[in-house]
């Protein structure tokens, strides 16, 4: 019992640290199961833990999502944009494709192919601001490429975020732009994970609830210094650590 709850505060870190980060959550979700044979890591249990970092983005953006609440074109817009992710990933959530894409060398590959599109991004000139340039061609063109995240490794944060610098938004705004959009994209993924709670034995339910509790602690914690980051410094190094991470597999994987 001990373990399993030193397992599930762990996933819940890796979960919180790492789902706002542009280095993909279900990517090191994954590995971190692969490498430490970890007994209750499932599908199911990464997604439950996605509800710890919804209600994080939901309470840390209270005072911004009554706004949006308030300007009906905004909110739509944001709904818009999750619509094809969310309309994907249930259809292979459904069909269980999506395990299929929980692949190790998948996994070194996007790291490494879509690091060098954040760099090329990164370096893109900066003349648009949320409020007064997101519109319905340039929020749906976001929305179709942030379903490359149901792909783990591509990093649902760091395609959305390298969209919007090849956009020309700053980094702060593609930042806000892609925590905004994970708030449907993640309930999404959460409560079709949730939905089937009932069948889960009374231990499984009260790890989802302690995994849900942490995640919510840890992604509070780095939605905050993100925000604080992007501002200050740029993208680099994540950059750095993608690429890190696709050569260190792509080692184990090829030797």
């Amino acid at each position: 019992m001990f373990s399993n709850f030193l397992e599930i505060i762990t996933l819940s870190a890796i979960q919180g640290i790492t789902e706002f980060l542009p280095i993909s959550s279900s990517a090191h979700l994954i590995l971190v199961g692969k490498i430490s044979n970890l007994s209750i890591s499932s599908l199911f249990l990464d997604t439950g833990m996605h509800l710890g970092s919804l209600l994080a983005i939901i309470f840390y953006f209270k005072s911004d999502f009554l706004k949006i609440l308030e300007n009906k074109k905004l909110l739509y817009l944001i709904i818009l944009g999750s619509l094809p992710t969310i309309f994907l990933g249930s259809i292979l959530y459904v069909t269980d494709l999506i395990s299929i894409l929980r692949n190790v060398e998948i996994i070194a590959w996007t790291s490494l192919i879509f690091a060098i599109f954040l760099y090329v991004s990164d370096r893109s000139k900066v003349n648009k601001n949320f409020e007064k340039d997101i519109n319905l061609k340039t929020i749906l063109f976001i929305g179709i490429f942030q379903m490359l995240a149901l792909i783990p490794g591509v990093s649902r944060s760091g395609i959305v975020i390298t969209t919007c610098r090849f956009l020309n938004f700053n980094r702060y705004d593609s930042t806000r732009i892609s925590l905004y959009l994970s708030l449907p994209a993640i309930a999404g993924a959460s409560f079709l994970s949730l939905k089937d709670l009932s069948i889960e034995n009374n231990e499984m339910s009260l790890f989802i609830f302690i995994g849900v509790l942490f995640s919510f602690i840890f992604s509070y914690v780095s939605i905050k210094y993100l925000l604080i980051f992007v501002q200050k410094f740029n993208l680099s190094i994540f950059i750095i650590y993608r690429i890190f991470l696709s050569i260190l597999l792509f080692y184990f994987i090829y030797t």
